[in-house]
């Protein structure tokens, strides 16, 4: 029989964050991991068919083994495209005029003064 790990269970939702200790034989998997602690009962709508997981923010398997004194996470879905919450957002900032239309950038950004020349007396 093998030594038994601290790993901990990392959830969170926006209304509700969990940080579960757990103390699997070592050579237990992830999923192992995540089935003994109690966060199922605590957030049923988890599914690890769907959700992805990690340790230490490192995306890994279910089938990974963590070692003592690791953190598991459990990732939740995200709800919209980052790449296009960005363009959106870049897109609103041309039409509003806080963003130059053809570069994107700051308005009058390129139109910075030139330092003068001194010249010599």
């Amino acid at each position: 029989m093998g030594n038994k790990l601290t790993v901990e269970i990392a959830y969170a939702t926006p209304e509700k964050q969990v940080l579960l200790s757990v103390h699997p034989q070592e050579g237990a998997t992830v999923e192992e991991c995540i089935k003994l602690s109690a966060v199922f009962e605590l957030f049923p709508e988890i599914d690890l068919e769907q959700q992805k997981v990690g340790i230490w923010n490192k995306t890994v398997k279910l089938n990974a083994q963590p070692r003592d004194g690791d953190r598991i996470e459990i990732y939740r879905p995200l709800i919209a495209d980052p790449k296009a919450v960005r363009k959106r957002r870049a897109e609103a900032a041309k039409q509003s005029g806080r963003a130059n239309r053809v570069t994107g950038g700051r308005p009058g950004a390129n139109s910075r003064p030139q330092a003068e020349e001194s010249k010599p007396e």
